[in-house]
């Protein structure tokens, strides 16, 4: 809607962010995100209206449970220093929706991706009502985001699009691609009520973005998880390679502003003095992936320059992951949001911080292990605040307070409903326990959309995305 101006003067047209946060209303008013429908046909059918674009450039597909968009920003990182010109999409967001879709490493302008929007827009309505006269769900807010993200891409034109899985794999609105590289990185058990039960089980479902004659690269996995995997890919004709076996991490040590690393590519090229600007062995690990998917790409046999590795990884960035967003105290943010994100989070903060204090401040959305987060957390928490984000999926604060009590000692759980009142609560927790506030350290974690939003209240999102 435009503004009227003065008289005898045209309407002022909405500003960009006006119209963005209108498109965005209008996506989050279809199905929510959370509402994964088993299905491909309708992606793959407003695709087929726009011309196909999905299959306009090569994909490397990176799916499993955690790491997926930490690995997903290495491996784009290495390609555009290869001098490629890239797409890249991800989710969920911290911010702001357009992080989703970058191309050459930058996320969408809010103007072209309001104009990506209404390009897209009577291809959707086509399919929206095809599937509402079949009593259907019509195309859902992931859906959508998929098929801009390939549309934005073929319009770009990339070189090359590295996407992440949103939830699962051969259902996933991504899986519409066929991937030139499927990575998958560490499984663990995460929407169990979706995936599966067991690890085996959910490695099934997530082996779906192995495609015929594809590359796959492995991160380290539970044998269950490796095994599900390996079968996968021997019935698809798929070259196999495994972190620890064919390539892997060699050597680490933590450094200021994160870790030194070796590197061990599939053709045997050992990369060393990698310093990467972000902290924890998973790091390290997710690093070794995206070169090894970088490798895969360009043929398995063909190291990279040791100068291309070291620069792209030495400018990468993973916000919300194990991210420092204040000084004094240091307030750190980590998107961990299941049993094993907690575990590496700890042992990241463990390795790399030397803390006398530490304070949580923790949200979790209905449908975790809010049990199995805490009692992963309690150790190196002195004290936790239990708040909520402002997600509608947010655990009711006095519900996870009550299974915070079970998990910490009484005296140690604190409740603020409010993320604001609750970081102040956490800082000055901190800061009371220690001498001047030295050594004093605030973590804010298990949940995404807490992440995100801590991210805004400390002036993050304003950092190089």
């Amino acid at each position: 809607m435009s503004t009227p101006g003065p008289a005898g003067t045209p309407p002022t047209p909405p500003d960009g962010g006006q119209r963005l946060r209108a498109v965005h209303a209008e996506l989050m008013a279809r199905t929510p995100e959370s509402s994964v429908q088993p299905r491909l046909e309708p992606v793959a059918e407003v695709l087929g209206l726009l011309g196909d674009p999905h299959r306009a450039y090569p994909v490397i597909h990176v799916g499993g449970t955690n790491g997926k968009t930490s690995t997903a920003r290495f491996t784009e990182r290495i390609l555009r220093e290869l001098g490629l010109r890239t797409g890249r999409f991800t989710s969920p967001h911290l911010t702001k929706v357009t992080e989703r879709i970058s191309v050459d490493g930058e996320p969408l302008a809010d103007e072209a991706f309001v104009a990506l929007h209404e390009d897209v827009a009577p291809y959707l309505a086509m399919v929206d009502g095809r599937l509402r006269s079949a009593g259907q769900v019509p195309l859902t807010y992931f859906e959508v985001l998929a098929v801009m993200a390939f549309a934005a891409f073929a319009d770009a034109p990339v070189d090359v699009a590295v996407v992440e899985v949103g939830l699962g794999g051969s259902w996933d609105a991504t899986n519409v691609a066929d991937g030139a590289v499927a990575v998958i990185t560490p499984i663990s058990l995460d929407h169990t009520e979706l995936l599966g039960d067991t690890v085996g089980e959910i490695a099934g479902e997530k082996a779906g973005i192995i495609k015929e004659g594809a590359a796959v690269v492995l991160a380290e996995q539970p044998a269950d998880a490796a095994q599900v995997l390996l079968r996968r890919a021997v019935e698809a004709g798929a070259s196999v390679s495994r972190e620890g076996l064919e390539f892997g991490v060699r050597e680490r040590e933590v450094a200021v502003g994160g870790q030194v690393l070796a590197l061990q590519g599939m053709a045997g090229q050992v990369y060393d003095d990698v310093l990467l600007p972000v902290f924890g062995a998973h790091q390290a690990s997710n690093a070794a992936v995206a070169v090894a998917a970088v490798e895969a790409f360009l043929g398995g046999e063909r190291s990279l320059e040791p100068d291309v590795v070291r620069t792209a990884l030495g400018d990468v960035t993973s916000p919300g992951r194990l991210e420092v967003v204040r000084r004094s105290p240091t307030v750190l943010v980590d998107a961990a949001h299941n049993v094993a994100g907690a575990q590496s989070l700890v042992a990241a903060l463990e390795d790399s911080f030397d803390y006398t204090r530490l304070v949580g401040v923790v949200a979790v959305l209905e449908g975790k292990d809010a049990a199995g987060i805490l009692d992963v957390l309690e150790p190196v928490f002195e004290e936790v605040v239990i708040t909520r984000s402002g997600s509608a999926r947010a655990m009711d604060v006095d519900d996870l307070a009550d299974i915070a009590r079970d998990v910490f000692d009484e005296d140690r759980v604190h409740v603020a409903p409010r993320l604001d009142e609750a970081l102040q609560v956490a800082v000055d927790l901190a800061e009371s326990g220690t001498a001047s506030g030295l050594g004093a350290g605030v973590v804010v974690t298990g949940s995404i959309t807490l992440v995100g939003e801590a991210r805004v209240l400390l002036r993050a999102d304003r950092q190089r995305y």
